[in-house]
């Protein structure tokens, strides 16, 4: 018997992720027929020419092959990545090609735990830290303990990563959306967060838990101390559990602006009748290694009993990636000062960071030079979520395709992030190169400017 569509499940039918929805799937037709696209729809570095860290590649080179440690044409790389190399090779114990522990290997776990000790100042605990393949399954498993019948929801902020929103969708649960505030920079507060949760416990929905992306993935925003301190109040009074996404935490472009994680603002506040959930990869900040597929979360304030549960669905899918395991390993374990590695790992760093500061401030400010478009500025994250003035009877989703179609630039509907009723807005990544930057600004000028003057 063949399947049919209607005999898939309901929340399958209605699951969306627009990053890759059929605008991209229309961008890759037009490469496939020849036409050059310029993918902005998603933060993938590498693909964008973002060159790999030559710290991590040597590392994985002499990992994935032990054999290249002891032989004499590796004689170039640095003594620290040989040592660091054969490290993990007596770590891992039966190399890369085996399972792991299905909260993957301690010895990363624990350089996970001694990374938030440094990061933060406080204790962590190995134990409560779980590997992942990429950020995105972790929060697949929170959300998966959290949502336990279709009245149970999670509050998620608008616009928002659409992984949350599929994802709750997927498993049957109930979206709770608090609208963030565009004109103080995409900031929030109190009240939109009371709103949000007095609405849904109106319309019978139990209110289980709250996500926060900090920095913000669309909008570039960045939460300062008293902002966390406000959201873990409301979590602690409404007894709601804390999901942190921080995983552009190394992506900070401005002076006034700083990354705080919320388990150190947690501590501090001995909040601890609140459940946190906090969630890093190795896809964004420096690394930009997407499709190695690393990551971590680290629970706090969870019973034992319930990490037992969590562990559990960990071990369904046996583990995560060995690779990585070891990629995560290596960023919250990078170079030190004196190491022979570390004055050519800074160098790359500090090159990396000043082009994303370059490239972020250069599409705001050329989105802003644009009239019908207005730019928040972005402080962090890798992304810009600009509001859009569209002629009557024209949407964001035609918007985005039409400038495909004629510019060969892909960028996302705001659509598929949730917007305030009656704005319109795309997200574009500021990961191409300034040459690039420069040349998207100005096919979007040409092309808005010829829509609102009736232009097709």
């Amino acid at each position: 018997m063949v399947v049919r569509l209607e005999e898939i499940g309901r929340a399958v039918r209605e699951t969306e992720y627009a990053v890759r929805g059929p605008i991209v799937a229309r961008a890759r037709e037009l490469e496939l027929a020849g036409r050059e696209v310029i993918y902005c729809n998603i933060g993938n570095p590498q693909a964008l020419g973002q060159r790999p860290l030559t710290w991590i590649r040597q590392v994985l080179a002499l990992v994935e092959y032990p054999a290249l440690a002891d032989r004499g044409e590796i004689c170039s790389f640095p003594s620290d990545v040989i040592e660091t190399a054969r490290l993990i090779a007596r770590e891992s114990h039966h190399g890369l090609g085996a399972y792991t522990e299905s909260k993957g290997m301690r010895f990363v776990r624990r350089a996970v735990a001694d990374f938030i000790e440094e990061r933060d100042g406080i204790t962590a605990d190995p134990e409560a830290i779980y590997l992942t393949d990429g950020a995105s399954k972790g929060v697949q498993t929170i959300l998966r303990i959290l949502i336990s019948g279709e009245r149970d929801g999670v509050m998620i902020p608008i616009p928002q990563y659409p992984l949350y929103s599929a994802t709750i969708t997927l498993l049957g649960g109930r979206q709770v959306p608090y609208y963030l505030n565009e004109e103080s920079g995409w900031m929030l507060t109190r009240a939109l967060l009371e709103n949000s949760y007095q609405t849904a416990r109106a319309n019978g929905i139990n209110v289980r838990g709250l996500c926060v992306i900090n920095p913000g993935n669309p909008t570039g925003a960045v939460l300062d101390e008293k902002n966390l301190e406000m959201v873990i109040d409301f979590a602690q009074e409404r007894e709601l559990s804390l999901l942190a996404d921080e995983v552009y935490q190394e992506n900070i472009y401005h002076p006034g602006h700083e990354f705080h994680s919320f388990a150190k603002i947690l501590e501090r506040m001995k909040a601890g009748v609140v459940s946190l959930f906090s969630f890093h990869s190795c896809s964004k900040g420096l690394l930009g290694e997407c499709g190695h597929r690393g990551g971590y979360f680290e629970c706090r304030n969870v019973p034992r009993n319930v990490l037992g549960e969590i562990t559990k669905l960990q071990s369904v899918a046996l583990c995560a990636n060995s690779v990585g395991q070891v990629l995560t390993y290596l960023m919250v374990h990078p170079p030190k000062p004196g190491t022979p590695s570390y004055e050519l790992y800074a160098k790359e760093r500090g090159s990396i960071l000043d082009s994303l500061r370059l490239r972020a401030s250069l599409l705001a400010d050329g989105l802003n030079g644009i009239t019908g478009i207005s730019c928040q500025r972005i402080a962090g994250a890798m992304y810009a979520f600009p509001k859009i003035t569209l002629p009557p009877g024209c949407t964001d989703s035609e918007y985005c395709l039409r400038l495909l179609e004629q510019t060969g630039i892909c960028v996302v509907p705001g659509t598929g992030f949730g917007q305030e009723s009656g704005t319109f807005h795309f997200r574009t990544t500021i990961l191409p190169p300034k040459d690039k930057i420069e040349y998207i600004v100005k096919q979007i000028a040409n092309f808005h400017m010829h829509l609102l003057n009736g232009g097709d």
